[in-house]
């Protein structure tokens, strides 16, 4: 395994946030989690354990001090109001959104008091979250993962791995926020590159199959995924279609290429998830959400697996490898 931060560290204040709070407190508080995604996914397990890992740095620990209300919504957007109303009339000292800024906008309406904290890959000032990065105003703050921005080098990516590519499918889910964003980025992407791109849409498990028999037969000879968590709770489902029809795939999440996905270019998260923790922290200890700018990431990461390129008969260049954060054999 060989690590390269390619744009430098986590940026922004979270980088020099004081880490020595005080491990003294005693009573006991609760705080919820929101995701889209399922508990099983190893990406929520992975997001859970960092922000377990800032809270503890902290003084906060699961248990001792610490309940945190855990709510799923297993790629289902329409439980998740309700699963956020529940969350608020158990009145939690703040409210942890992760999935992007359309669940934070669902916690946004059910409540303007309690504190809230959200990830999300896309722009919280566009989305209308926040009123500016540096001072957010309002009940909320939290995490600026610049992921659902990566389309344009994940297209980069997929024509260097697939260099005679000349049709490519993109796959989003239209209901995201951030799809038209992600559709105008990859295209013009895709035209510097002087390759075309058909965009096809799905929002489940039985729209991501007919996107996969649609995108066949326009003749694409390679994937880019889009952003979403739903793709990330139907992982083992896309990466099992790309397998079935032989199509080289660059996904969201290193989490696919292990599952034996081809290729990613993504955030790497987990400093990010640890310093939500952190900022949690700080709340519960009477930070005001309003006065703690938007944290941003700028650390990123190339994983491939050499057995699924194998298998595709693509043959990874060395040069490539030297660039690679993780290589899976």
């Amino acid at each position: 395994m060989r690590r390269r931060d390619f744009l430098g560290v986590l940026s922004g204040a979270a980088a020099t946030l004081p880490l020595a709070v005080s491990a003294q407190q005693t009573a006991m508080r609760t705080i919820g989690w929101l995701s889209p995604r399922s508990s099983d996914t190893e990406r929520e397990a992975r997001s859970l354990a960092a922000f377990r890992e800032g809270l503890a740095q902290t003084g906060y620990v699961e248990g001792r001090n610490l309940t945190i209300e855990l709510r799923f919504g297993d790629g289902q957007y329409d439980r998740l109001p309700a699963f956020a109303a529940d969350l608020i009339q158990r009145e939690v000292a703040v409210l942890v959104t992760t999935g992007g800024s359309r669940i934070a906008q669902l916690a946004q309406a059910a409540t303007a008091t309690i504190p809230i904290v959200f990830t999300t890959g896309s722009d919280p000032v566009e989305d209308g979250l926040v009123k500016s990065i540096n001072r957010p105003g309002g009940n909320s703050t939290g995490v600026f993962l610049l992921n659902n921005s990566l389309a344009p080098k994940r297209l980069e990516v997929l024509r260097e791995l697939v260099p005679n590519v000349r049709v490519v499918a993109f796959l989003i889910n239209s209901h995201n926020l951030s799809s038209d964003v992600q559709v105008r980025e990859a295209q013009m992407a895709a035209n510097s590159l002087g390759v075309t791109l058909h965009v096809f849409n799905a929002s489940s498990a039985s729209e991501i199959d007919e996107a996969f028999e649609a995108l066949v037969q326009r003749g694409a000879s390679a994937l880019l995924m889009g952003a979403d968590p739903i793709f990330q709770v139907q992982q083992d489902q896309l990466v099992a279609l790309a397998a079935r029809y032989k199509v080289p795939a660059i996904y969201e999440w290193p989490e696919f290429v292990r599952a034996g996905g081809l290729v990613t270019y993504c955030v790497d998260s987990s400093e990010a998830f640890r310093q939500l923790g952190i900022y949690v922290s700080r709340i519960l200890n009477g930070a005001k959400p309003a006065e703690l700018p938007i944290m941003q990431t700028s650390k990123f990461e190339l994983v491939v697996n050499l057995k699924t390129a194998k298998k595709l008969g693509l043959k990874i260049q060395e040069s490539f490898l030297r660039f690679a954060d993780e290589v899976i054999e």
